[in-house]
């Protein structure tokens, strides 16, 4: 055995007992960090630390339920407000409404109870008998809710064109109608006396009052315009929406009018046809009744004039009479017409619901 060999054998034999002293060793060191490598918060900043955030955490609480509060009271004082707001509002329009309410069983007191009404949107027609000792007919009291509600036409939509006012009442599904103006025949036609006007368009152009004739019809706003026109301009000016001629104009601005000596006596008396207006735009269609032309029955001019005057009527204008009165109402000839039947005419005023 060599010296090698010999060593070998030697390391093998210590190898074990060497390395149970190393670990015995290591065992027994212990590891110390220096202080200045962790530190540990103080535990009262801690605290206070933790202190500050519940106390901000109990005031953002607080500050909630005080917005909320805010709120629920901000709602219900709003809801109050707008309480209080509408019915300001609904006495106020109530208000408002009265004086109209007032003046319109002013004017039915005078006119009695109505024999029959028409009541829509659009449109209130009431329709009235009219008594006197020397005339009887009927009155037709129209407000017009919507200007559209009344309008005039053309016998057979034409020029030259006639007809009845019940064939235009039911050709243009009317609930009312009653005649307009005056007419001229010629060449086996029937055409409307002097200016007319139709939907804002004169019907053969423009003609100057001359001699006692009165224009009279409706505005775009539902008015009711009338009078003696010498230009076109002034026609204008007033915005015609449609309207008629014939004579004479009875009232205006709740006066008396002179009437023209030829109308006042020739006829003295004959079946009519008035129209007329109240302080607050409502119209009044009188239809007086006779059984002829000859003078003899039916209502004088000055009668009728007198009668608008009580009635509280501030413009009034004859239509034309005689056996071309004509009064429709839901389908119904009203009137008794003075030729035993109703007269075809070029003109008509119809009303609508």
């Amino acid at each position: 055995m060599n010296i090698k060999q010999v060593n070998r054998t030697f390391m093998m034999i210590i190898a074990p007992f060497f390395g149970m002293l190393l670990w015995m060793l290591i065992s027994t060191l212990t590891i110390q960090l220096s202080d200045s490598a962790i530190k540990l918060p103080d535990l009262q900043v801690w605290n206070d630390k933790n202190s500050q955030i519940m106390q901000g955490l109990d005031d953002a609480g607080s500050t909630v339920h005080f917005t909320v509060d805010t709120i629920e009271k901000s709602s219900k004082l709003y809801n109050q407000i707008t309480d209080v707001t509408s019915s300001i509002v609904q006495t106020a329009s109530a208000q408002a409404k009265r004086p109209e309410t007032i003046y319109n069983r002013r004017i039915t007191s005078k006119l009695g109870t109505p024999m029959d009404t028409v009541h829509s949107d659009k449109i209130t027609a009431e329709l009235y008998r009219i008594h006197q000792s020397t005339y009887s007919g009927y009155a037709l009291k129209v407000k017009l809710k919507d200007p559209q509600a009344m309008k005039m036409t053309l016998g057979k939509d034409k020029a030259g064109g006639s007809e009845t006012t019940m064939q235009a009442v039911k050709r243009y599904g009317a609930v009312a109608g009653v005649n307009a103006g005056g007419f001229a025949d010629g060449g086996g036609k029937r055409y409307p006396l002097s200016t007319t006007m139709l939907n804002g368009s004169y019907v053969g152009g423009f003609e100057a009052s001359y001699k006692d004739l009165t224009f009279v019809g409706l505005d775009k706003k539902g008015g009711l315009i009338g009078g003696k026109f010498h230009s076109q301009a002034q026609l204008d000016a007033l915005s015609p929406s449609f309207g008629a001629t014939f004579v004479p104009q009875l009232l205006s601005r709740g006066i008396k009018l002179t009437i023209p000596e030829k109308w006042s006596k020739s006829p003295l008396r004959a079946p009519r046809t008035v129209v007329g207006n109240y302080k607050d735009d409502q119209l009044l269609f009188m239809v007086i009744d006779g059984y002829n032309e000859s003078g003899s029955s039916g209502a004088t001019l000055a009668e009728l004039q007198q009668k608008m005057i009580n009635l509280g009527i501030q413009d009034a204008y004859n239509m034309d009479g005689g056996g071309s009165s004509s009064l429709i109402f839901k389908g119904k000839v009203i009137n008794s017409p003075s030729d035993g039947q109703l007269r075809p005419l070029p003109t008509h005023f119809l009303f609508f619901k």
